[in-house]
């Protein structure tokens, strides 16, 4: 459609007048020659302060055309095979429904020229407009026909396709570079928007699937149907750009990929693993450039926040940060180190590996395969005069005996544990051979934590809960009555989880002179629970139930998330004992 009947119809519908018009081709034109992607609609709703929804929606009342809310709208297999997958990504088009003979096709911009004839052309049938804004377009283009399928389409070749290594080049959403490039330069890129801190390709015996890990869940990303034809190029790919040996295919392999992705440094730890049906391979992204740990942003409660303060000021003793495997002990330590971190203290750590560089601070990674171990680093550490010292995880005898030697010696010691609750560290550190009188002299507080997601506050609503489920599970019952929940009801700017970000729920267990005698004499982990708690201190699940109090988690996460509490079972008060979740 020409302009003088963009203008004229925009006229007519009393969207522009001819005046403004005139002006807003004019200024679209130049930015247009400035290489921008916008269509003269997006630019003109700009202009006039509305936002491109709000525009379509008038344009699509003017013209008595339908306007669609695309993620409400299902569309049926058979449908989107009407048009390929090159055109639907190439002018921002989805096939809707089939009205007869005509096609329905969701457009941002009807009046692109070229897009109603290749469309036409490509579906063989006449085309109907329906008006959507382009975002949801291309949402819902990855939801039906996948992730980088219109790469894949260019990739449908039989011609040998080269592996170009360009380990630093800055990815962008539209790289037009060879298609197999393209391809995973474009799934860090979609990673890098959703949050994701891994990305796992799997190889199955008819797929290749791909998923992400945003706040802390799995979640399977739309990948076209025959992806799994180009899996030997797409790994092979990742392991050039990690620098590892594309020929080895039957061992184990680590790499690292450095890349920039809008300005922002990220590392990429590349992890591959021989299985029955190909290499399945692990990214781990680590943001470095925006990383700023503060004890603030936490989550700590003020009571916390002042007590975790006093310990890390302390010239000497361990304070331990326990939790499995992804609950935020490492973010904990660093922000830890970062609130004491000055020009007087001499700060080492020995970690495996360094996820984040902090200025100021002297951090070694092991290496195990020369003989760099957190025993032989933490034996030379104590050689380099420092004051605090980190050590990634206490492991072993070895390791744990030094730590505690270092803090009877004047040096102030963070590191961490697998334990499921802050309690069961002192019981797991007598397990590995410590004497019981060395823990109790040494060990300052123990902090146990998980992560919880977040409810998401653009789609936040009030959620009801049975009385008869709050009892069960153990919620505290003089707040049952009164008590507000909620709960993300799932929108676009959280994927439809209901979930956006996470924070901690902490279980603080300060080693008072009330508990140094339990210690010495070998007290279960249960007993020192159920003394800690008489003397104030918070379980996960309490410190949890407060932050569904406040609105910021539901039930559901912090349940969870702290499924294995055992001793949560053996509460002070033995008749409700009987309405918590058996675990």
């Amino acid at each position: 459609m020409a302009f003088v009947s963009i203008k004229k119809l925009l006229a007519d519908h009393a969207l522009a007048t001819p005046l403004e018009f005139e002006e807003w081709n004019k200024a679209w034109k130049i930015t247009a020659e400035n290489g921008s992607q916008e269509s003269l609609l997006s630019f003109i709703a700009r202009e006039k302060g509305l936002s491109e929804e709000l525009f379509l929606q008038q344009l699509a009342a003017a013209l008595s055309w339908p306007y669609l809310d695309l993620p409400k709208t299902d569309v049926p297999p058979e449908v989107r095979q009407k048009i390929s997958t090159k055109v639907a990504f190439q002018y921002f088009v989805l096939p809707i429904r089939m009205d007869g003979q005509i096609l329905e096709i969701a457009v941002s911009n009807p009046f692109d020229p070229g897009m109603l004839g290749a469309v036409q052309f490509d579906a063989k049938c006449p085309v109907r407009f329906a008006l959507a804004p382009k975002a949801e377009i291309e949402k819902a283009l990855k939801k039906y026909y996948g992730v980088g399928a219109e790469t894949l389409d260019e990739m449908a070749t039989d011609e040998p396709m080269e592996l170009v290594v360009d380990v630093d080049k800055e990815i962008t959403e539209g790289d037009q570079e060879a298609s197999v490039i393209k391809f995973v330069n474009q799934i860090i890129w979609e990673a890098y928007k959703d949050r994701a801190t891994d990305i796992h390709f799997e190889p199955a015996e008819d797929e290749l699937r791909i998923r992400y890990r945003i706040d802390g869940i799995l979640n399977q990303t739309p990948m076209p149907p025959q992806l799994k034809r180009y899996q030997a190029a797409l790994i092979s790919r990742i392991k050039v750009m990690s620098g590892m040996n594309i020929a080895e295919k039957r061992l184990p392999q680590d790499g690292r990929i450095n890349v920039r992705i809008k300005g922002e440094e990220i590392d990429i730890r590349v992890s591959t693993v021989p299985t029955v049906y190909g290499e399945s391979v692990s990214l781990r992204l680590l943001t470095r450039g925006k990383i700023f740990f503060t004890m603030e942003k936490l989550g700590f409660s003020p009571v916390e926040e002042t007590a975790i303060r006093d310990i890390i000021v302390k010239p000497h003793g361990i304070m331990l940060v326990t939790g499995p495997t992804g609950s935020g002990k490492s973010t904990s330590l660093y922000s830890f180190l970062s609130t004491i971190n000055s020009i007087s203290k001499r700060i080492i750590t020995i970690e495996e590996p360094v996820e984040y560089e902090l200025k100021g601070i002297n951090q070694i990674a092991v290496r195990s395969d020369i003989g760099l171990t957190f025993a032989m680093g933490l034996r030379h550490i104590l050689r380099q005069d420092p004051n605090v010292i980190m050590v990634g995880e206490i492991r072993d005898l070895e390791t744990a005996e030094i730590a505690i030697r270092a803090a009877l010696t004047g040096h102030l010691v963070f590191s961490t544990l697998h334990t499921n609750d802050a309690p069961s560290a002192f019981t797991r550190l007598i397990d590995m051979g410590i004497e019981p009188f060395l823990v109790a002299s040494s060990v300052e507080a123990v902090l146990a934590q998980r992560l919880v997601r977040t409810i998401c506050p653009h789609c936040k609503e009030e959620q009801k809960v049975a009385p008869e489920f709050l009892l069960k599970i153990g919620f505290p019952e003089n707040e049952i009555g009164t008590a507000k929940f909620y709960k993300g009801a799932g929108c676009e700017k959280c994927r439809q989880l209901g979930y956006q970000g996470r924070m901690g729920i902490y279980e603080l267990l300060l080693l008072t002179e009330v508990l140094r005698p339990l210690v010495m004499n070998r007290a279960p982990a249960s007993t020192i629970a159920q003394k800690a708690i008489e003397n104030g201190m918070r379980t996960l699940r309490t410190d949890g139930w407060n932050k569904v109090r406040l609105g910021l988690t539901t039930i559901e996460e912090v349940l969870r998330v702290t499924q294995t509490e055992e001793h949560l079972k053996s509460l002070v008060e033995e008749p409700k004992a009987s309405l918590w979740l058996k675990t």
